[in-house]
């Protein structure tokens, strides 16, 4: 079922709550060290869980928490860290207002960016929903001007619903990139029966012949994994499944090529501590895991963040058929929304309702900012994606083998993955 790109319904909260009106001034502060962040973790969760959206999970302070732990302070001379910029909000003592930022020196330029990049699939601020919620934007953006003066501002994968687009529309900052998140509603449907009597009659033949083919290679088993220490294990086999794919198609990843993600993952996975809604999904074929699925539950909203096939079974279908189970399986878990990310890759829309918006936008501050939207990314860094994406296969192999044998990072090159 090809998707519509249309607002079509993409509900985001479990209830409505009353609009509060404006009861005093806003005080902001500035947090720059991990202790004031850790400080900061009650109020954090409070404001969450009343103004927060499903959309918003990669700003939940668990998620930032687990970021901090294995981006934050594991520094190296090919990935010096990023400071913490937060910019904190409080209105009558009580915890209004979250802006995740960092800052980073990026070619002499003083960069502000969300905090969480690359496993942050979605960037945007918490704050309450008050009468005067983009005055409340103007002032905490007037502070970060003033406190932390950055030469550009540079955000990447904001939803056209985010709550800090009428900002970004009010200071007419620059989308550089314009992709697609597809998602399915499933709170349109009692069940995933009725809900998928949409799709064709061919579709469903088809999935159901892959099942049957792949029962002849084994006994087909689903597996559902909410923390523990098999979770683990199967997350970084899920990594190393999309280093072998990348690899295998000879697509350059810096993100995957980085240590740090094998443990960002494990760590969120197993759930031990600050749990953030991991649930890891394996389809085994035999004793062989064919395919894994990682995906992270907020409110009523199911975020598929990876999906990855063992190459054995590429022909096989696995991705598809693990990919229908969990949707399946959502039905009952009080989901509304089953959210498949950017990009809108074809077998994504080919299970989609419709999509959402999903921008980088950049602000530049100073003439250094408009000299880097101009020359760098508007036109260095779209020539090497070009160059790249133009590379024959097997060049591309070579060249991605380079990278992630020497650890050098190359110019951003985003990595699109099909499950089968």
């Amino acid at each position: 079922m090809l998707a519509a790109t249309a607002k079509a319904a993409d509900p985001m909260r479990t209830t409505e709550t009353p609009t509060p009106e404006r009861s005093g001034p806003c005080t902001f502060t500035l947090v720059t060290s991990r202790a004031e962040f850790d400080a900061l973790e009650s109020d954090w969760n409070d404001l969450f869980d009343h103004a927060g959206r499903g959309t918003q999970i990669f700003q939940t302070f668990n998620w930032c928490w687990h970021w901090c732990n294995h981006y934050l302070e594991a520094a190296t001379r090919e990935h010096p860290n990023e400071k913490l910029a937060i910019v904190a909000g409080r209105r009558d003592g009580r915890l209004v207002l979250v802006c995740p930022f960092v800052v980073k020196q990026v070619a002499g330029l003083r960069q502000l960016n969300w905090l969480g990049a690359p496993v942050s699939q979605y960037g945007d601020i918490l704050i309450e929903d008050t009468s005067d919620t983009l005055e409340l934007l103007r002032e905490a953006w007037g502070f970060v001007q003033a406190e932390i003066a950055p030469d550009v501002a540079r955000f990447r994968k904001v939803r056209e619903d985010a709550a800090i687009m009428p900002l970004l529309t009010e200071l007419k900052a620059r989308s550089i990139e314009q992709l697609q998140a597809p998602y399915l509603d499933v709170g349109s449907a009692k069940d995933f029966e009725t809900y998928e009597q949409r799709y064709s009659p061919r579709s469903r033949r088809n999935r159901k012949r892959l099942g049957r083919r792949l029962e002849e290679r084994g006994t087909i088993v689903f597996e559902h994994l909410t923390g523990g220490a098999r979770a683990k294990e199967v997350a970084k086999l899920a990594i190393g499944m999309k280093r072998a794919w990348l690899k295998d198609r000879g697509l350059v990843s810096p993100a995957f090529a980085d240590p740090r993600m094998d443990r960002f993952f494990e760590a969120v996975a197993e759930g031990t501590e600050r749990p953030v809604g991991c649930v890891t999904s394996t389809l085994l074929s035999g004793d062989e895991v064919a395919a894994i699925e990682v995906a992270f539950h907020a409110k009523d909203r199911i975020v598929m963040h990876v999906i990855v096939f063992n190459l054995e079974f590429e022909k096989a279908g696995a991705g598809v058929l693990l990919l229908e189970k969990t949707i399946a399986d959502s039905f009952g878990d009080r989901c509304r929304t089953f959210d498949l990310l950017a990009p809108a890759d074809g077998y994504k829309l080919d299970w989609a309702d419709a999509t959402a918006g999903v921008n980088d936008w950049v602000l530049p501050l100073s003439i250094k900012g408009w000299a880097y939207l101009r020359i760098y990314l508007g036109f260095v860094r779209q020539s090497v994606k070009t160059v790249l994406a133009a590379m024959p296969k097997d060049l591309r192999r070579k060249v991605a083998a380079r990278f992630l044998s020497s650890g050098e990072k190359p110019s951003e090159a985003e990595a699109k993955h099909d499950p089968d």
